[in-house]
């Protein structure tokens, strides 16, 4: 993982650098679309405050539990013995990204939802939320964390989330097969490039013109950069959007040539 300076001097060069965020300069009609239809969209939509409460419960929970790690682990929390409030602050998809899927998901109206990392559940809820009439199927690898974000579903009265426990290289193909279509995923849970090109590669097939992929902290380390250029380098790729915290790939074949853009939000 960077160091919080060096991750601080990235962030400095992607604000610099990138597109502005109001899609002036944009000469794509679907990235422009993008950008004033989900990214700048500023309703307050029903959700928000419902999931909200959630978090803001989350983060002054100080029950202790087992934590079992199958990603790249936490770069703050060493021990296994770990209470709910300090895995919720260091966890946790921040409101701005986790309205930001909500978003994607309310405008692209995808049917079958895939996460990979379900942690307490919140950004689960923002995709769930966003389309009632979806299938969310969420990957979680911590038995004890995966139990606490049923119980948050059932609390949110989310009926369309289905979980799935236990580490992601023996459950995610096997459900692949029972889905047989993504039309949106949501990859987290695993900081490393190996692990973050196996998914994807295990996600395409099941990928359509529609459907969009997402890939949290691309800019983490040095491997999750190596393997987000590859995946937009991808030649099934048509558009990828680099937001820095956040990866975004595109597959419609209305691009005829294949974009990639770095945009400030």
């Amino acid at each position: 993982m960077y160091g919080t300076f060096q991750l601080a001097l990235k962030y400095i060069h992607y604000h610099l650098t990138a597109t502005n965020g109001k899609g002036h300069g944009v000469h794509s009609p679907f990235v422009f679309n993008f950008i004033t239809d989900v990214l700048n969209d500023s309703r307050f939509f029903y959700a928000y405050d419902q999931v909200e409460r959630l978090r803001e419960q989350l983060l002054i929970n100080n029950t202790k539990i087992e934590v079992q790690d199958h990603g790249a682990g936490s770069s703050v929390m060493a021990s296994r013995t770990r209470t709910i409030k300090d895995i919720a602050r260091w966890s946790l998809k921040s409101p701005k990204y986790a309205r930001l899927l909500f978003r994607m998901v309310h405008c692209y109206q995808p049917h079958t939802i895939v996460e990979l990392g379900t942690s307490f559940g919140i950004t689960t809820a923002y995709l769930a939320a966003a389309n009632t009439a979806s299938e969310v199927f969420t990957f979680e690898g911590a038995e004890t964390i995966a139990a606490l974000a049923k119980q948050h579903f059932a609390h949110l009265e989310l009926h369309n989330i289905h979980p799935v426990t236990g580490n992601f290289d023996n459950t995610l193909q096997p459900a692949l097969q029972k889905i047989q279509q993504v039309d949106f995923a949501f990859v987290d849970g695993n900081h490393r490039k190996e692990p973050a090109l196996r998914y994807f590669n295990w996600l395409l097939p099941y990928a359509q013109p529609a459907s969009v992929f997402v890939f949290d902290d691309i800019h983490w380390s040095a491997e999750m950069e190596e393997a987000w250029q590859i995946i937009q380098s991808h030649p099934s790729v048509t558009c990828s959007i680099d937001l820095f915290f956040i990866g975004i790939v595109f597959f419609t074949p209305d691009i005829k040539i294949k974009q990639n853009f770095s945009i400030r939000f």
